[in-house]
């Protein structure tokens, strides 16, 4: 679902001493030593009020995001300049001439993008991510300034000049363990729809005794989620000498049973879990960090790749139990989503889906909003005096976070043509079709919010829609899906989520009744009371204790 912009600290030191300025209009440029040849991408500013981190790290499509300003560039030659004035979209702060004046650390950055020649036809420009997940302030290959501490007022003339005289370096190699294996392939499939090579991989978890017991082959337990180089469940050594403060356990239980890395770690590797192979999934395309692992009209055929190319390479490196029943699948928001998409696409490759807290299950709530019978997504337009705007977070005690509104102005700040790698960017290129210009097709229009139902009705017919896909194909796939189909949920989830699960199960358990079988047999549950986004019930040990009885159970027998 959601991801965060990881904050690294940045020195006093790093900040470059300048007169004060007073400007309405920044202008970025790069020399030839920073970057030779003419440069495609985006180009932003960004202005924090504090320098505890660069300001390009403190800015992003979130509540607490400091001013940040976007614009396109196409071709922008060394010396040549980027004019951001007060046309240019920002957010929060739509324009510059909107920023409140007062003293402000300044930073520009240019991201970089590829240009693919796909094999639909369609020639676009997006960036090709290079191992940061998507992270458009993190993005290796970028230019970069030093930062500059400005005084800034939207009333007087004058400009900011910002040279970027650096590039963000390669995303740091991660290395193996006894434990900890990692696997790169590229994607025959992928790469053929996009004309330029995609890569895929796994971040592998191998049980206690795997090296010594040569011969024994094991169950795999596959993870989804965005993208990371971090092992499965949080396994980690870091920092496990450190003892939970009973306080931060305490805040810890009450929003999740699940536990801590160390503390799984230290389960895993006494042996006292059951011993399988976990694996986690990465497989980001340039439109976002995960590709939602169905076959889609933006991002390829990543369904295929996945369960074609990359299962096959785990099975063939690793001493796998190659068979449908002893593949299972678990993930959390995105995730979640994820691992319902591939057992209910791909009921014969894998043997059961734990779900948790997962992006939505039935359209009807888009989050929160119904694209197949409302005008708007951003506000509720009753007739009254009185339009509600409609929330895209909130509170677990019910308080407005963010609107939807408001991400997508973040989004459209971060990149045009949906290439933000932002959540509804994100969807819009995985489950939209392609438009006249070879970009995704969002389902409503990211400034006035209006929905296009034509693009919500192709959605659905693709099958992205799982609660809407799954009872239109129950007597086909419902047999292959018996037992293999759990949900876990809170009931004030942050994004809204338990509302597509509640329609979710109201299909599943629909499925007792008479000429409407076979029935699910599987489970729902929901956190009670105030659990939010990322509640489990069950600590990843216990899950892994209940995967391994459903594998026993339908083992099949020579």
């Amino acid at each position: 679902m959601r991801q965060s912009v990881t904050a690294a600290c940045l020195s006093a030191a790093t900040l470059v001493a300048i007169p004060t300025l007073r400007a309405q209009t920044v202008r970025l440029s790069f020399p030839a030593s920073a970057h030779a040849e003419p440069v495609t991408g985006r180009a932003f500013v960004f202005l924090s009020r504090t320098n505890r981190t660069e300001p390009r790290r403190q800015s992003g499509a979130s509540r607490t995001s400091e001013p940040f300003f976007g614009i396109d560039v196409s071709a922008l030659r060394p010396g040549a300049v980027v004019a951001i004035d007060k046309s240019v979209l920002g957010y929060p702060v739509a324009s510059l001439e909107k920023l409140s004046a007062g003293d402000y650390y300044v930073q520009g950055l240019i991201v970089p993008y590829t240009q693919f020649h796909r094999a639909d036809g369609h020639t676009i420009w997006a960036h090709m991510d290079a191992g940061e997940g998507q992270r458009f302030n993190d993005a290796p290959g970028s230019l970069v300034s030093e930062v500059q501490k400005v005084h800034f007022d939207p009333a007087a003339r004058g400009t900011i000049t910002i040279a970027l005289t650096k590039t963000l370096p390669p995303v740091a190699k991660t290395e193996e363990t006894k434990w900890v294996k990692r696997v790169h392939i590229t994607s025959a499939l992928a790469s053929a729809f996009w004309n330029h090579p995609m890569p895929m991989g796994a971040v592998v978890l191998l049980p206690k005794g795997y090296d010594d017991n040569t011969t024994r082959r094991y169950p795999v337990v596959y993870t989804v989620g965005h993208f990371s180089e971090r092992a499965p469940f949080g396994f980690t050594f870091d920092n496990c000498d450190a003892s939970e403060s009973a306080q931060a356990k305490a805040a810890r239980l009450a929003r999740s049973a699940r536990e801590t890395g160390c503390e799984f770690q230290r389960a895993w590797t006494n042996g006292t879990v059951p011993e399988m192979i976990a694996v986690f999934i990465q497989h980001t395309t340039p439109f976002y960090d995960d590709s939602y692992v169905l076959n889609s009209a933006n991002n390829g055929p990543y369904g295929d790749a996945i369960s074609k190319e990359l299962i096959p390479e785990i099975d063939k490196r690793f001493r796998t139990i190659a068979s449908a029943n002893a593949r299972v699948l678990t993930g959390g928001s995105t995730g979640g989503w994820d691992v319902l998409g591939l057992q209910t696409h791909y009921p014969d490759v894998f043997g059961g889906a734990w779900s948790l807290y997962p992006d939505q299950l039935d359209f009807r709530n888009y989050q929160f909003g119904n694209i197949y019978a409302d005008s708007n997504a951003f506000v509720i337009a009753d007739g009254s005096f009185l339009p509600r705007e409609i929330p895209s977070s909130r509170s677990p005690e019910g308080l407005t976070d963010l609107t939807v509104r408001q991400e997508n102005q973040a989004e459209l700040v971060i990149a045009s043509h949906g290439r933000s790698g932002g959540q509804w960017d994100g969807w819009a290129a995985a489950w939209g079709p392609v438009g006249a210009d070879g970009y995704p097709v969002s389902v409503w229009d990211k400034r006035s919010g209006r929905i296009d139902h034509a693009v919500a009705e192709s959605m659905r017919a693709n099958g992205y829609d799982l609660r809407d896909y799954v009872e239109r194909n129950w007597s086909t796939i419902g047999p292959k899906l018996v037992g293999k189909l759990h949900v876990a949920v809170g009931d004030m989830d942050n994004y809204f989520l338990n509302l597509g699960v509640y329609r979710f199960e109201t299909f599943l358990e629909s499925t007792k009744e008479p000429g409407k079988g076979p029935y699910y047999a599987g489970t729902v549950e929901y956190g009670r009371p105030l659990k939010p986004h990322g509640w489990q019930p069950w600590t990843n040990q216990e899950l892994l204790r209940i995967m391994m009885t459903q594998i026993e159970r339908t083992r099949t027998v020579p």
